[in-house]
């Protein structure tokens, strides 16, 4: 048995490994970079090593400082979690040289399955359906083409290395084969390091179906049933269940031999996953064609859905199996307990490409009910970084069946609340509230089409989330006088607590000059009823579900999620005072940890609300600060390639002598 296992990894994934080694009583040792010290895993573990800086080159995928971590904890095995070295041959040779245990397969087995050519060739022999295509060493560009032309198109252009959609393309028409293969060949290059590339046949409408299997040292190889990742953005999963919507049992016998022949063909041990093709074009059935895609030998992010219809603890399985014991179970005694759907909740703006977004959490809540699991690595306070992943969290429901599953999964996601980073969480609710994908009649392109209003991002939204952050920043700003409020807690409607446009005999409304995302807005708020209410045009939308978080003082703003989509109001002028006397709308912070690209302003410069002051750069995208108030620079406190932490100062505004009154 393992006594003390160091996870060589982060986030999520890590606190997940380690609530199970505790489960079974294994002393747990974490790795941390200079970005992760406070970091949730760091904190569950039983030690914590630091192991460099924050680019994981230098820390998480530096072999010599994990294995100088598990050596000086007295750690006599490590787990890789997923990604960073979790599929690498020459870091699991360097545990066993180390005389550590590497939780994984064998050596041999990560080389056979790392190269998708090779792996195909392989299992080919073994019997194994594959896809019709090229998969030789030959790469010159005029054979690939040739190759093409005989597979018939669509043809797919795929990296020969490495995963994850890099280096991937699908080509539709021989025009434009050359310059679908030199974008395929650099992305390739770029990933993995290697621009090598295969041409397979493209299927028509495609389903990915995965069998997730196990195998021991002692000659046993089992499959755990399937999952469905069908629903995908550019090559990248967002939803995954648990089984496969309208697999038939003949299907799935055939699938899971597949799977268990690719493992024994390898010489397979530990848990791995066997991705397959499926054609969608018609419902299944058992003698539906499937082929061969890859293998990843290791945990899939997924797994969760697998372990809540099998009752199985994968991670659990992996330790014993490591450790030299033989599987716990046969396939005779695994069974499906009704259906598990995931959805991954990552930091990223779906208004902008789905681009990474990065900062402090002001708000994160998940509810807690019987069928719901949430793993995450991070909780309300923390900081997503520029340097990783960044997923926030994985939501996984079980039901009785998938209708059950999927209501239970639209009943989390709408009592979830998030705020800081834009997320995907609006995208994930009208992806699982949608007739076509509830109809379980989808494939790899279902997404492809959807554009913004369907996935729920349209500007529409923006008066309403206006006037919710208005009056929530009004009564907070209320909330700082203690004669503002009535015992009964609601605003008080006297003339002189209230700072609103009163004048002897009537109050008339007052204009407030706001921004929702940096755009500039204007509503009017009547206070004729004692309480504010903002005159609205264009009404609300009744079933909409609108949450407010307010992060700090009124000058902070505050973030309201309109059905899972977030919208940041501030006040951008205004005459009531607060704790920082306005200085907050002045001081020109980076909104992130990253590089200063640019600073367009100079002291002495007039400025305008909404100019842009500075450009800063994170996970390969450019941010545009801009400016809140309009006045004068009184100060630029940093430079063009400066790296900065999140919240640093940037410019400082100093406002005009007249500023007028909001």
């Amino acid at each position: 048995m393992i006594a003390t296992l160091l996870i060589a990894n982060r986030g999520e994934i890590a606190c997940r490994i380690i609530r199970t080694a505790r489960a079974l009583g294994i002393t747990t040792v974490a790795v941390y970079s200079d970005a992760d010290a406070a970091a949730q895993h760091v904190l569950m573990a039983d030690k914590a090593v630091h192991i460099g800086p924050a680019p994981a080159r230098a820390s998480y995928l530096d072999f010599d400082k994990v294995l100088a971590a598990a050596r000086d904890s007295g750690a006599d095995a490590i787990h890789p979690g997923y990604g960073f070295l979790s599929e690498n041959a020459a870091f699991a040779e360097a545990c066993a040289k180390a005389g550590i245990i590497f939780v994984g397969p064998p050596p041999a087995a990560i080389r056979a399955m790392g190269l998708k050519d090779e792996a195909k060739a392989l299992l080919l022999e073994a019997g194994v359906p594959v896809v019709t295509g090229y998969h030789g060493a030959r790469q010159e560009a005029d054979l690939l083409r040739a190759k093409a032309y005989e597979i018939g198109y669509p043809v797919l252009i795929k990296a020969v290395a490495g995963g994850g959609g890099k280096g991937m393309r699908r080509v539709d028409k021989a025009v434009d084969f050359d310059e679908a293969l030199a974008a395929a060949r650099r992305e390739a290059a770029s990933a993995f390091g290697d621009e090598r590339v295969l041409v397979e046949k493209f299927v028509t409408s495609p389903r990915h179906i995965e069998v997730q299997v196990f195998a021991d040292s002692h000659g046993n190889a089992v499959y755990l049933f399937e999952r469905d990742c069908s629903v995908q953005r550019r090559h990248q999963k967002v939803v995954e269940e648990a089984p496969a919507p309208g697999m038939t049992e003949g299907l799935r016998a055939r699938m899971g031999a597949a799977g268990v022949a690719a493992a024994k063909a390898v010489g397979y041990s530990g848990a791995g996953t066997v991705e397959f093709i499926v054609d969608g074009s018609k419902p299944l059935g058992d003698d539906t064609p499937f082929y061969f895609m890859e293998m990843n030998t290791r945990l899939q992010v997924e797994h969760p859905v697998t372990e809540a219809i099998t009752g199985v603890d994968l991670v659990a399985w992996q330790l014993a199996v490591a450790a030299g014991e033989p599987l716990p179970a046969t396939q005779e005694d695994l069974a499906i307990d009704g259906h598990a759907v995931e959805v991954r909740l990552y930091a990223e703006d779906p208004e902008s490409g789905f681009l990474p977004s990065t900062g402090l959490l002001e708000a994160l809540d998940f509810p807690e009910a019987e069928g719901v699991r949430i793993d995450s690595g991070v909780v309300e306070g923390d900081v997503v970084s520029p340097f990783y992943d960044p997923m926030i969290a994985k939501v996984i429901t079980h039901g009785a069946n998938r209708d059950d599953a999927l209501d239970l999964m639209s009943a989390a996601l709408g009592e979830t609340r998030v705020a800081g980073p834009k997320t995907n969480l609006g995208v994930l609710l009208r992806i699982v509230g949608d007739d076509v994908f509830r109809s379980g009649r989808f494939d790899t392109s279902f997404l492809d089409a959807w554009g913004a209003e369907r996935f729920g991002l349209s500007k529409g939204g923006t008066e309403m989330a206006a006037a919710a952050g208005l009056i929530g920043l009004i009564e907070a700003i209320c909330d700082e006088s203690d004669d503002a409020r009535d015992g009964a807690g609601a605003l008080s409607p006297s003339p002189w607590a209230a700072r609103d446009g009163f004048v002897l005999g009537e109050r008339v409304p007052t204009r407030y000059r706001l921004s929702v995302d940096g755009e500039a807005t204007e509503l009017a708020v009547d206070w004729s009823q004692g309480a504010p209410r903002v005159l609205s045009e264009t009404g609300g939308d009744d079933e909409a579900e609108v949450s407010i978080v307010l992060p700090g003082l009124p000058a902070d703003g505050a973030y309201v999620l309109i059905n899972g989509i977030q919208r940041h109001v501030r006040l951008a002028e205004r005459d009531i005072a607060h704790a920082d006397g306005g200085a907050g709308d002045a001081l020109a912070r980076a909104p992130m940890h990253g590089k200063v690209v640019s600073i367009l302003v100079s002291e002495g410069d007039a400025i305008e609300v909404g100019q842009t002051l500075a450009v800063v750069e994170a996970m390969k995208m450019e941010h545009s600060v801009k400016a809140r108030v309009h006045g004068t620079v009184a100060r630029v406190a940093a430079s063009a390639g400066e790296q900065v932490a999140q919240g640093a100062l940037l410019v400082e505004i100093a406002p005009p002598e007249d500023a007028g009154e909001a």
